[in-house]
Formats: C-alpha cells, structure tokens, sequence
C-alpha cells in the first residue's frame, strides 16, 4: 500500500496526470504535456520514457512552432472503445482505439417508432459487425459510449420522457446493453456528447468553456465548464430549447408556449415553407435551397437564427463561454444562419460576453455525437486500466 505524500504516490499521481491529459487530447507534445499538467519539462521526460518503456504510449518525432518535437499518444493496443449514437431516424456506431484512431465505422436508418429493445438489439447487432471487419479482439474493448436524444438521468442511466424516441421513455438503456455486450456503457444525452466530440475532435478544441447547440427535431445544448461536460444535479442542464421566447405564442411539447424550440425545430419550421416546397421538405433540402437562393428558405433560416441567437445570449450572460459551436443539419447553412445568431448576440447579451464569443460551425457533422460517445468512454475510464496492465481482467463481447 502506498502512503498518501510518499515519493511513490507522489510518482503514480504524476504518471495518471500524464495519461490522463494524452488519453483526453488524442496526442500531446511533451511540452504541451508539461503546460497542461503543471509538471517539469524533466519530470515529463522523465514519465514518458517509462511509460513509453511500459508499452502504454508511444513516441514519434513531429514539430511545433517550426522546431523539432515528439508526439506522445497512448498505444494503439492499449485498448478499444466503441460509440454508439441514436437520433430521430438514425443509428451509428463508431469504433476506435485510445490514440483517437477511428478505426471502424457505420450507421443505419432507425424508425422512430422502433422500441428500445429493438434499436439495441440492431445496435448490438451492428457493433458485433464492426468488430469482426475491423479484426479487433474483444477482450481488448473498454467501454461503450452511447447517447440518446432525451434527458437521461446519468447515475441510473433511465431516459426520462422523449417526444424524439416516445418507445424509450423510462427504459434503461445503457444497462441493456451492457448485458447485451458484456462490457461497461456509460450514456448521456446526444447534445452533450456533441459537445465532447467537437471539444476533443472538431471545432471546440482549444476551448475549456464552450457551447454546442444542436437543433433537429428538438433543440438542445451541451455545456462545457473548465474542460468538463456540465450537467446539473439532474442531468438536465443544457435543455436551451425551453427558454420562453413568447409567452403567446405555440405550445410545446414540454406544455408551456412560445419555446426557442416551437421557433427553431424541424416540426415547426418546415410546414411554414410546404406551401411552396412540398410536404415531403426536410432541413437538409432547406439549408440546399437557401444557398442556392431560394428567398423563403434563406428568410426561415435567417429566422431561426435570430431566435437561436436569443438563447444563445441568455447562455453568454448567465455563464459567458467563450466559444458556441453550432451543430445539426442548419450548420451546413454556414453565414446564412450564423450571421443572425451573432447578431441577436450583440444585441441581447452583455457587451462584455458578446464581444468575447465565438459562434462557429460544428466540424464533424453528423458525426459530433458518435465521436462524443467514444470520448465519454475515455473521459469515464480510469487510468489503472492503462497503469497496472495485471489488475482485474475486462470483459470480452460474448460471440
């Protein structure tokens, strides 16, 4: 047993600070290790030669600022963990290993009215797939990821109500599967992993306090604070769709009037342009139309940017993040729907706030959220499963 202040635990709490910070950034020059760790530039030359020794990283020359460097990540057969991802129509799923290498991919439509049962069966299913095409030995798999697009409550793991999945309302998802695939899930709600997968792969990297909003069938956020994903007592945090815009206006589903969301989700906004496009409209069809100029669909989008850029202010004064990451199918809409969000920024938000935001795009996509779910895995792990190699063997995906 180590002494709590002996030389010993002092040099394991320095070797997970180190893994730690290369686990959670991908890849790491020994410099930026030492900045992010608050360790000397020895002392992490130091660790990283015994962990390189150890097999748990690997070290491979780069540069950084025009001078020679070396780039530490995490072996490549350290471990693998998977994602799984369900939306309104979809189901995806992404494996990778713990240097941040996707090594495998897929995803398939997903009926909305499909049972949790059935969507995690075809999700065990799919993961089983990528496994074998990839060649990956299961015994090597950590965790799963998985995300669902309603309030979950984190330490029970039971979705709460769901207009977007209305079969899953009060079904424990994430230990259903961990039965199903014999490893560790750890779950959260689509717009917070969103928020992962664009902090650690996309356009929120560099930024410790940022903002996803993802707007589709509902309108959510994902809320990072001090590097940290932010969900509240009761994993409810984020919900920005329920700011009351107009006390008169529609009612949602949540049963008060007038939401950001009754302005900006997919059901509302679409049926205000079917008279002139059709009733078979979707936001992708939209976001094509207004750049190619159709006035009605860029006047909706430059709509709901403004009302998106309402909530958005409200986030800027309550908890002044420096970055806000536009996610969904209106990203792809670039200046068109930006523009206005900025906008009502500097209009409703403190100057102070406003002038320190950045509003940008997503970067992945349609793949912010699978890629979050792979990153929930490496933020839940605990470092003894990179450290001590002998400990308690994992659990296999039973064939």
């Amino acid at each position: 047993m180590e002494t709590p202040g002996s030389q010993s635990s002092l040099h394991r709490a320095n070797l997970e600070r180190v893994v730690r910070a290369v686990r959670m950034a991908g890849s790491l020059t020994q410099a930026e290790i030492a900045r992010t760790t608050g360790l000397s530039a020895a002392t992490v030359s130091n660790i990283v030669r015994e962990l390189k020794d150890g097999g748990t990283v690997e070290v491979t020359p780069t540069s950084s600022g025009g001078r020679r460097a070396r780039s530490v990540s995490l072996s490549g057969d350290a471990g693998i963990v998977v994602g799984v991802d369900f939306g309104h129509t979809h189901l995806r799923v992404a494996v990778g290993n713990l240097a941040h290498q996707v090594l495998a991919e897929d995803a398939e439509p997903l009926d909305v009215d499909a049972s949790a049962e059935e969507g995690l069966r075809r999700a065990e299913s799919l993961v089983r797939t990528l496994i074998t095409k990839a060649g990956i030995d299961p015994h090597k798999i950590i965790g799963v990821g998985l995300g669902v697009p309603g309030p979950i409550d984190v330490e029970s793991g039971v979705l709460g109500s769901t207009a977007i999945l209305p079969g899953w309302a009060g079904t424990n998802p994430r230990d259903d599967l961990a039965t199903r695939l014999g490893v560790p899930v750890h779950v959260d709600n689509d717009a917070n992993l969103g928020a992962l997968g664009e902090l650690v792969w996309g356009a929120g990297r560099g930024a410790t306090d940022l903002a996803y909003i993802k707007v589709a069938s509902g309108v959510g956020a994902g809320l990072v604070i001090n590097g940290k994903i932010y969900r509240g007592p009761g994993g409810t945090a984020g919900e920005i769709g329920h700011i009351t815009l107009d006390e008169s206006g529609p009612v949602c589903r949540c049963g008060n009037r007038g939401c950001l969301e009754t302005f900006t989700a997919a059901r509302y906004i679409l049926p205000l342009l079917h008279s002139a496009h059709g009733t078979d409209l979707t936001v992708p069809r939209v976001v094509e139309l207004a750049r190619e100029g159709d006035p009605g669909c860029r006047r909706v989008i430059s709509d709901v940017g403004r009302y998106i850029g309402s909530g958005v202010a409200n986030l800027c004064n309550l908890l002044n993040p420096s970055r806000v990451v536009l996610g969904g199918d209106l990203a792809d809409s670039g200046e068109l729907v930006l523009a206005p969000i900025r906008e009502s920024v500097s209009r409703y938000a403190i100057p102070s706030a406003a002038r320190r935001l950045e509003v940008v795009p997503g970067a992945l996509g349609g793949r912010s959220e699978v890629l979050g779910a792979l990153a929930l895995v490496l933020s839940e792990m605990g470092d003894s499963t990179l450290l001590d190699p002998a400990g308690p063997p994992r659990s296999a995906i039973p064939a």
